[in-house]
């Protein structure tokens, strides 16, 4: 195989041992072409900064095969340890509330809501207090007396007339009382 036909081989033990700085890296002769050099850099310099691309890539693909086996390797010691992703969702939880908790931001937020609340709660109180001495004086006032006047003799009328009335409807009277269960529930 040519080394421009050929692809990286991700899984060799020899990777990031490099015979020449280009061989295993499949070069696109069409993008090149199309890439002009930038001004400024001679053609050594370019194929120097490729070919520091090309290490650096295949660096990152190299950590990152390393960190997946890492992750591989961490789940099969929670898995031997018991340990499910909800237990780790819930530390993270946990921790997280915890750092919220102890922020400035969190104490400031906090101490304000507090006083608004204790300002919300002595406003509420007055309100409640001042209402209360207008229901009273409302109340001591002579047209609440002559409608509390009025409302209870409609009120004597319609009970009078319900108790005088042969509708077979009796009000219960104490001897009509059934007896009481004298069991606890």
């Amino acid at each position: 195989m040519e080394s421009a036909s050929q692809d990286i081989n991700l899984n060799s033990p020899n990777k990031g041992l490099l015979a020449d700085a280009m061989t295993d890296v499949p070069v696109d002769s069409a993008a090149a072409a199309r890439t002009a050099a930038p001004e400024g850099l001679s053609a050594a310099e370019e194929e120097e900064l490729r070919a520091e691309i090309a290490k650096v890539e295949e660096e990152i693909g190299t950590l990152r095969q390393v960190l997946a086996a890492k992750e591989r390797h961490c789940g099969e010691l929670k898995r031997k340890l018991g340990l499910t992703p909800l237990d780790g969702l819930k530390q993270n939880l946990s921790k997280s509330w915890h750092d919220v908790q102890v922020s400035n931001a969190y104490k400031k937020t906090q101490e304000t809501l507090s006083q608004a609340g204790q300002k919300t709660s002595a406003a509420l109180s007055n309100v409640g207090s001042v209402i209360s001495r207008k229901l009273g004086d409302m109340r001591n006032s002579a047209t609440f007396k002559s409608f509390e006047d009025r409302v209870g003799t409609i009120k004597s009328r319609v009970v009078g007339s319900r108790e005088n009335s042969t509708d077979g409807l009796q009000s219960p009277s104490a001897g009509d009382k059934p007896p009481q269960d004298s069991a606890p529930f």
